[in-house]
């Protein structure tokens, strides 16, 4: 299946294609041209003063209002996507991360990539508001949500807003924490926005690392890994975020379990986004990825995460509940997938995954991920995913 990917929002297709249409009208020459607009058409380094000598005596090719307009197509392509630019990135290093102490770094910068926008190109919500469950009408019960409690105050992050955002700095009382969901992973953490003591406020850099959202912060300008809440770039490199607790459940489940719980205000009463990489989980092969994938299961195969170890989501769905060790794992119907359609609650059928450990012989909500098979093998390439009962990750 083809991905229907947002031209805007998610950079990350046509973009390269469709600025090179814009320019293409420039790019053709005159029936008779000298040897210096020759050079220009060519790519070829020639002298500008020769060259804007031919543009006064001639006044053909390359009018001032048209250059005035290349170079503000360049600069609106450098604000919104600088990585269509060559080199660029030396450039935003210099512009945007002076501050990012380069010299400590847990990876090599190679395996970093860009995915297209620049700094905080996909803005982070910062200052969230929420609304009552019945404000939120809109919200379809299938569509799936992040729901994280504390003390008894309970919030849902609809995956259609954050889509377009990938982190919320939010707190609940006096504790700090940084919801986050990278679409290309399918991996929706929640973590504690405090490192000894000091809050921390979270954007994003607009890079990837093994497809999966490359996070900053606001006070040091470290990079983070969003998959394993590690810092591997700056001041706080092999620094880690203390997970939290959540879940991914449909909406309808939120307001079973919460009836009295907040959602996150959308940017219009009756919209709560939609999913701009249409198709994508069904697709042949993760995007901007070109790491190995796993040999013995489809690289976007949802798989559930806990401690290091997998199983693919299609043997809890077939099995409703796995016991291993203290760990509970089930599985119930209700939930569309967010990658699928562009509307959301049009998606296919994914189901709900709850995992709890057994403490005292009371339940309670574990950390854990429901993410694609490639991401699991990517950060974990020595363990293998279980696919059957009764066999083992090494």
């Amino acid at each position: 299946m083809s991905i229907d990917m947002d031209p805007f929002f998610h950079h990350r297709s046509k973009a390269t294609s469709e600025f090179h249409y814009l320019f293409e009208p420039f790019r053709k020459p005159p029936a008779r041209r000298s040897p210096e607009i020759e050079g220009l058409l060519l790519d070829q380094p020639v002298e500008f003063c020769s060259i804007f000598k031919v543009m006064k005596n001639r006044g053909s090719l390359f009018s001032l209002k048209t250059l005035a307009t290349i170079a503000l197509l360049v600069l609106i392509i450098f604000l919104l996507a600088p990585s269509l630019i060559p080199g660029s990135g030396y450039v935003t290093r210099y512009i945007y991360w002076s501050e990012t102490d380069f010299s400590k770094k847990s990876v090599s910068l190679s395996e970093i990539i860009s995915g297209g926008p620049r700094k905080d190109g996909i803005p982070s919500i910062d200052k969230p508001e929420f609304i009552s469950i019945a404000a939120a009408s809109a919200l379809n019960d299938r569509s799936p949500v992040i729901s994280f409690a504390w003390n008894d105050v309970a919030k849902a992050y609809p995956l259609g807003i954050l889509m377009r955002h990938e982190i919320v700095n939010d707190r609940f009382g006096d504790l700090p924490v940084a919801v986050t969901y990278c679409p290309l992973c399918n991996a929706s953490i929640v973590f504690e926005a405090r490192v000894n003591g000091r809050e921390l406020e979270f954007g994003t850099t607009g890079n990837l690392r093994k497809s999966d959202l490359v996070m900053y912060d606001r006070q040091t300008q470290s990079w983070w890994q969003q998959f394993t809440g590690e810092a591997i770039v700056g001041e706080l490199t092999g620094t880690k975020l203390k997970m939290l607790p959540s879940r991914i459940e449909s909406f309808a489940r939120f307001k079973s379990r919460h009836p009295d719980g907040k959602v996150l205000k959308p940017w219009s009463p009756d919209n709560f986004g939609s999913n701009p990489y249409a198709g994508y989980d069904t697709s042949s092969r993760p995007f901007l990825y070109n790491g190995p994938l796993p040999k013995d299961i489809h690289p976007m195969a949802r798989v559930v995460v806990v401690d290091g170890k997998a199983w693919t989501l299609e043997l809890l769905r077939s099995q409703r509940k796995i016991i291993e060790q203290d760990l509970v794992l089930r599985w119930e119907p209700g939930q569309s997938s967010a990658l699928d359609t562009r509307s959301i609650a049009r998606g296919r059928e994914v189901g709900n995954v709850i995992v709890q450990k057994t403490t005292d012989g009371n339940l309670s909500d574990a950390v854990h991920d429901v993410t694609f098979a490639f991401v699991f093998h990517a950060f974990h390439p020595d363990k293998k995913i279980i696919k059957a009962l009764g066999t083992q990750g090494q």
